[in-house]
């Protein structure tokens, strides 16, 4: 009771005249001190696909110490426009290109060295790569800017190779995050407009959580440059307004209902922070604890997600509990307009929301199998799905150096593109070389150096195959296998494709352990809500069965839509960390609502209220969430891509589906049993005739 009248205090100073505004002025203070302290804060470039201790990492720490650690090798791929096969004409104009591109790489580019088909050359340039992507992006795009001024007359050059590879990456990026905020903000907008039906209110909301994505990009970036952390900006931002403005639109919605029982809206204000609180507070310690689990992962990039992550939701939490109300007091009833909720109104939505519960609390069975088959239907899109794309399949759109490897594998080995690294102790370094080379698959391996004190060597292995497919990984593995029998050779197996098959078991590792912790979190916050055993095991299988419906429907809409047959090695794993932590979201808003009208009106009767007073709201949400998701599609790489898609597809699954079918048809079929063991009782002693005094107008 205490904790409860100081909940009421608080809510009422928030909300009050004076309170309001210095509340307001504070928030100001503490955001432009902490713009100015964050304002000069970036984080770090890297962004390292491998674990630190796999075997590809330990290579590429060894490879540092080699006199050419920071060159890398750069394809030129030639071909006719027309297709016919290169001239002896063609050679020598190809030749010709070595001192305009030694003048831009240094002298050491290779004559070209035609295919065995004849039908296209291939030249190759060591380049010297910068600190990061970014640095390497300038020098790829110098080099191709020297080739388009020297052109060859009828031959296409293409520049391809592993720093290509990461320079498309870059260059696709550039920009991508500005149009991601516009588009993401745009859609906000647009739905807040939908759900409110106001030209003003919708300003309100935004801005706050617009405030609070900047304030976590500027605390992201500076945690991840204390921690040295990896990790997707983008992401972070689509999080900080899809959480920000579903707790937003939960805060408002309530408060719109109090207002109908209440002439001053500063009352209603304070009830609705009172009654949503709780709720919005317990929903995003569920998403951050479960982020938090991610600190656990093995692949930087994940595990870098996780904490960057957990803060831009603490930050969002804070700006719609504690500057969002105070800004709607000082608004008043009128930021509602043209459509003000007076008391004594009729609160026009949740007609149809009782009616869909009704039907499905009394037929529970019916509904139930009904919204499991679709589940069911859904998740069978996991049949067949594979993990793990080639570097061809990771771009959404076009690139050279994608284009570049399918020519380059049409006419050589596809291997040439990224050969394989093996550092040995220099002694065993030809014996290495010589089992490389012996083993099927492998076109050549030769000894290319040594570190300036002799004692490494440096064994380049060209496969047959093309990076990333899985005939290329089988022969690092292999590689691995035989280099390992040589006698104090001490090998160490690197290079792209040996970091893609690290990267591949890492995220295995990385699900099999972080998966169940994120159940485990959303079942402890479940328990601690709810104070019940059934309803919260009940709750998490169904969102478990609504997760992997959601990751199999996404699979499935990505092959037939998008033409892309496996999902990119993180999906699976963001996918069901978010699907289940914003799940549970819903779930939360749902069941605690539930919970609150139970003692007075019955387990299944609470529900149907329940779905009634949130449907709306819980739509809204979703349709939010989906759509800030989808924005994640105009990224350029097939990962965000599959990740918003799948995203999306979900929360919609969730909020028509399983909020609305599966999870009252549940409650219908078991009743006041679900909140088994404790016997059913209001959280704050309030007796059923006073609940029904203080809300005589409650929708439903």
């Amino acid at each position: 009771m205490a904790a409860t009248r100081v909940h009421a205090r608080f809510s009422d100073r928030l909300t009050s005249r004076r309170g309001a505004w210095l509340s307001i002025g504070i928030a100001v203070v503490v955001l432009l001190a902490l713009f100015g302290a964050l304002g000069q804060s970036s984080a770090p470039a890297g962004n390292d696909a491998a674990p630190p201790d796999s075997e590809s990492a330990r290579a590429s720490e060894a490879l540092a110490q080699f006199p050419d650690a920071d060159e890398r090798s750069v394809l030129v791929v030639a071909t006719r426009a027309d297709g016919a096969d290169l001239t002896d004409t063609d050679l020598t104009s190809l030749h010709g290109l070595v001192p305009v591109l030694d003048r831009q790489a240094g002298p050491s580019a290779s004559a070209p060295l035609p295919s065995a088909d004849g039908a296209a050359a291939v030249l190759v340039v060591p380049v010297t790569v910068g600190a990061d992507n970014a640095e390497t992006a300038d020098v790829i795009e110098g080099l191709r800017a020297e080739l388009a001024a020297h052109p060859v007359s009828g031959i296409d050059l293409l520049v391809t190779g592993g720093p290509a590879f990461g320079a498309d990456v870059t260059s696709a990026f550039d920009g991508a995050d500005l149009t991601l905020l516009a588009v993401t903000v745009l859609i906000v907008a647009v739905l807040l407009i939908l759900t409110y039906r106001s030209p003003v209110l919708w300003l309100v909301p935004l801005v706050v959580v617009a405030l609070a994505d900047r304030l976590a990009g500027l605390a992201t970036a500076a945690a991840g440059s204390a921690l040295d952390l990896q990790f997707d900006a983008g992401i972070i931002s689509v999080l900080v307004f899809g959480a920000g403005t579903n707790y937003a639109l939960l805060l408002i919605s309530r408060y719109r209902e109090e207002l109908l029982t209440h002439e001053d809206h500063r009352a209603a204000l304070a009830v609705a922070w009172r009654r949503t609180a709780p709720a919005i507070v317990a929903s995003n310690v569920t998403v951050v604890l479960s982020l938090l689990t991610l600190v656990l992962a093995v692949i930087p990039g994940t595990r870098g997600l996780g904490i960057t992550s957990a803060v831009g939701l603490v930050i969002a939490l804070f700006a719609v509990l504690f500057v969002l109300p105070p800004v709607l007091a000082v608004c008043g009833r009128r930021v509602f307009w043209p459509f003000v909720p007076r008391p004594g109104a009729v609160a026009g939505h949740g007609t149809v929301w009782r009616t869909v519960a009704s039907r499905v609390v009394r037929r529970p069975l019916v509904a139930l199998a009904a919204g499991g088959t679709l589940l069911a239907v859904l998740g069978a899109g996991l049949l067949g799905t594979s993990v793990g794309l080639d570097q061809t399949e990771k771009f959404r759109v076009p690139s050279e150096s994608a284009t570049g490897l399918e020519v380059l594998a049409d006419h050589f080995p596809p291997g040439e593109a990224q050969p394989i690294l093996v550092v040995a102790n220099t002694p065993a370094a030809q014996q290495v070389a010589e089992v490389a080379e012996a083993l099927d698959g492998t076109v050549r391996a030769t000894v290319v150096g040594q570190t300036d004190d002799g004692d490494l060597s440096k064994v380049m292995v060209t496969g047959q195959y093309a990076p990333g497919t899985p005939e290329s990984l089988d022969l690092v593995a292999q590689l691995r296998d035989e280099v390992d029998a040589v006698p104090g050779a001490d090998a160490l197996v690197g290079g792209a494709i040996a970091t893609d098959l690290d990267a591949r078991a890492g995220n295995v590792q990385d699900l099999l352990l972080v998966a169940p912790l994120v159940l485990a979190v959303c079942f402890v916050v479940l328990l601690a809500v709810l104070r019940s055993l059934v309803a919260p095991l009940v709750l998490l299988l169904v969102n478990l069965a609504s997760a992997a419906a959601a990751i199999g429907a996404g699979a499935w809409l990505s092959r037939v839509l998008l033409d892309q047959h496996a999902l990119d090695l993180q999906v699976p794993l963001l996918s069901f960390l978010f699907l289940v932590a914003l799940g549970i979201d819903y779930t939360i808003f749902l069941v605690h609502r539930a919970r609150t009208e139970a003692a007075a009106h019955g387990t299944r009767e609470a529900m149907v209220r329940a779905v009634a007073g949130t449907g709306s709201v819980i739509t809204s949400a979703g349709i939010v969430l989906a759509g800030v998701f989808a924005a994640l599609g105009l990224l350029p790489l097939v990962t965000l891509g599959q990740l918003g898609l799948i995203v999306g597809t979900g929360v919609v699954v969730d909020t028509l589906v399983v909020r609305t079918v599966i999870v009252p048809a549940l409650f219908g079929l078991l009743g006041d049993r679900i909140w088994w063991p404790r016997a059913l009782q209001r959280k704050d002693g309030e007796s059923a005739h006073e609940h029904r005094a203080e809300h005589p107008a409650l929708v439903g």
